[in-house]
């Protein structure tokens, strides 16, 4: 619990997040217990969170990020949000989709938290162009809403990234489907002043 309780209300974790405290089976006993004691919450098979608490909603679900970092460090691979939710991330859309898909390198695995979804879906290299990283998110971001809108994507991801961002994103343009290598560019060159005019 100590370790919980560093991480924060609201944190999500596997029994693999505490293998330098102890053996798996006493790490799955340890757990056991403290859903039990109503101290941790089990979201899923080998999934649990430390709820935050709404005074009036009671726990509150844990965020879908959260979620799909917690399974990423499980198997030791790399996340990336992707469709609405890229799209979303970058204020392109104000809608909260239902289901968060995240591409990965890892395996495949779907989370269902009341009425939302965790949806990670394994990915090959070629679709994962930075993938963790706010370069990553435009790419994505790009692939869902399409050439139609490329422009919209350029105009917010030049504001929004930072130099660093904008330095990965013009390594990574070449990864990138070639309709969307020119939009890449121009926002990794672009300086915030070019954009707003």
């Amino acid at each position: 619990m100590r370790r919980v309780r560093a991480s924060g209300r609201g944190s999500v974790f596997t029994p693999s997040d505490f293998l330098a405290v102890a053996a798996r089976s006493s790490i799955d006993q340890a757990l056991s217990r403290l859903v039990k004691r109503g101290q941790l919450r089990r979201l899923a098979r080998g999934l649990y969170d430390f709820p935050k608490i709404h005074p009036k909603l009671g726990a509150l679900s844990p965020a879908p990020d959260d979620v799909a970092h917690a399974l990423a460090r499980e198997t030791g691979s790399q996340v990336q949000i992707a469709g609405a939710r890229a799209a979303n991330a970058l204020g392109l859309s104000t809608q909260v989709p239902a289901q968060s898909t995240y591409l990965t390198n890892g395996p495949s695995r779907r989370v269902v938290l009341g009425k939302r979804v965790v949806n990670l879906r394994h990915a090959s290299p070629k679709h994962l162009v930075a993938p963790g990283s706010a370069a990553g998110t435009v790419v994505q971001a790009l692939r869902h809403v399409g050439p139609v809108r490329a422009a919209d994507v350029a105009r917010v991801a030049a504001r929004q990234l930072s130099a660093n961002d904008k330095r990965t994103l013009a390594s990574s343009a070449v990864l990138a489907p070639a309709w969307m290598q020119p939009t890449l560019v121009t926002i990794a060159n672009a300086a915030t002043a070019d954009i707003d005019g």
